[in-house]
């Protein structure tokens, strides 16, 4: 299948590859020698905080990449970025899971910590503060939206904000957010106007530095990342340019953010699992038992053909729900949101998520033992799929979104 493999995708991943080898590798290998742990087992530090020096590791991938054209193909020509489709997304995002795997080169690809759709909204004043920097990697970003005890029901949500003259001032915690210990920026989502339904949320880009923000106590997750935990806002004051888009479109600047990293799936998971199937048959091929290589028993072979028609299924799903989602109008983010956009957004996650899972429980199985080894690719990866199920709207939420969309004739 073709849909997306454009010409400027084909330069795209010829310059990623060699910007692996040149740049990603010779800090890799300086990272090896500090013993501080890799992009994705970072060591950490006594507050559970990923290590400073995987951090700017990081950090230094996301600088040049910027600077070599790489970090932002995913965000509009207009705000610096490469204006590709999600189509196209889909082929960059795929390359580069399967050739980074897990190192530092997917921080090359602007993650959560950078710019997003929602973010293209902010007023010309933000776009100089904040949204340039993203984009050229200078600083980073955190999406704050879900609090304590408030997940998928975001307008349950207790951050608020008010009115002060030009300003408002924003009060409320948030809680389970990504990159929460490292921020320049965060995008917060607060009520504005209690019981507007979805017109009572807004989105504010918050200065890290305000007083009156804090950053609270490290979340630790599966993902042992040292990424996630809590915001704090008391009394913190945003001024007016800092309101991203209108003032009652937080829902649906919310959705775009959302939507962007369940859409996400469909080249991770195709990206990471391809990873996976290569590695599971370099092992069945190794690997011997009874004097023969594993690869010569049935119910092996039967795992890896599971896993290679999950990949297929999973990856000619996304591809195709991606190209219908770029012929809408208004596209896979518009504001409003097309009526058939929540259903194709919601297949690709649920299909990747749970393929994924599949894919990366056999990849454990057919290494045996070193699949079980805390570390190991399959074993890292089998927790990523665990966790891939909750954030950005559980697989259940997805099944919701998809029974709607057909009960409302979306097809």
């Amino acid at each position: 299948m073709t849909t997306g493999r454009t010409d400027r995708v084909a330069d795209y991943t010829t310059r990623f590859a060699a910007f692996l080898e040149a740049e990603v590798a010779p800090l890799e290998a300086d990272l090896a020698e500090q013993d501080v742990g890799t992009a994705f087992n970072p060591r950490l530090d006594e507050a559970g905080r990923m290590h400073p020096a995987v951090w700017e590791a990081r950090r230094e991938v996301q600088r040049r990449s910027a600077a070599a054209g790489l970090y932002t193909p995913h965000v509009g020509g207009e705000v610096g970025g490469g204006g590709f489709t999600r189509a196209e997304m889909q082929h960059v995002e795929e390359f580069v899971y399967r050739h980074a795997g897990l190192g530092l080169g997917l921080a090359a690809l602007a993650w959560t910590e950078g710019p997003n759709p929602a973010i293209e909204h902010c007023s010309p004043a933000a776009r100089e503060r904040w949204l340039d920097p993203l984009v050229a990697g200078e600083i980073t970003a955190a999406f704050a939206n879900t609090e304590i005890a408030v997940g998928t029901d975001v307008l349950a949500m207790k951050t608020r904000a008010r009115p002060d003259g030009d300003d408002w001032i924003l009060d409320g915690t948030k809680a389970w957010i990504t990159n929460a210990h490292f921020a320049d920026v965060v995008q917060v989502v607060a009520v504005t106007e209690p019981g507007a339904g979805t017109r009572s949320l807004s989105m504010f880009l918050v200065d890290a530095a305000s007083p009156g923000f804090t950053r609270g106590r490290d979340i630790p997750t599966m993902l042992n990342d040292g990424l996630t935990g809590e915001l704090h806002l008391e009394g913190v004051r945003v001024p007016a340019q800092d309101v991203v888009g209108e003032v009652g479109d937080g829902f649906a600047l919310a959705m775009a953010w959302i939507n962007w990293r369940r859409l996400c799936r469909g080249g991770m998971c195709a990206g990471w699992g391809s990873w996976l199937l290569e590695r599971a048959l370099d092992r069945a091929r190794t690997r011997t038992s009874g004097g023969a290589p594993i690869a010569e028993l049935q119910s092996v072979q039967h795992m890896l053909a599971d896993m290679d028609a999950d990949l297929y299924a999973a990856r000619a799903a996304s591809l195709q729900a991606q190209a219908e989602l770029d012929d809408l109008p208004g596209g896979a983010f518009g504001m409003p949101l097309h009526p058939d956009a929540p259903r194709l957004t919601s297949l690709v996650k649920v299909i990747n998520d749970e393929a994924f899972f599949r894919v990366t429980d056999r990849a454990v199985q057919v290494h045996g033992g070193t699949g079980l080894r805390l570390g190991s690719p399959e074993e890292k990866l089998f927790r990523i799929a665990r966790n891939l199920k909750i954030p950005a709207g559980t697989v259940e939420i997805q099944r919701n979104a998809i029974a709607r969309g057909l009960l409302r004739g979306s097809r």
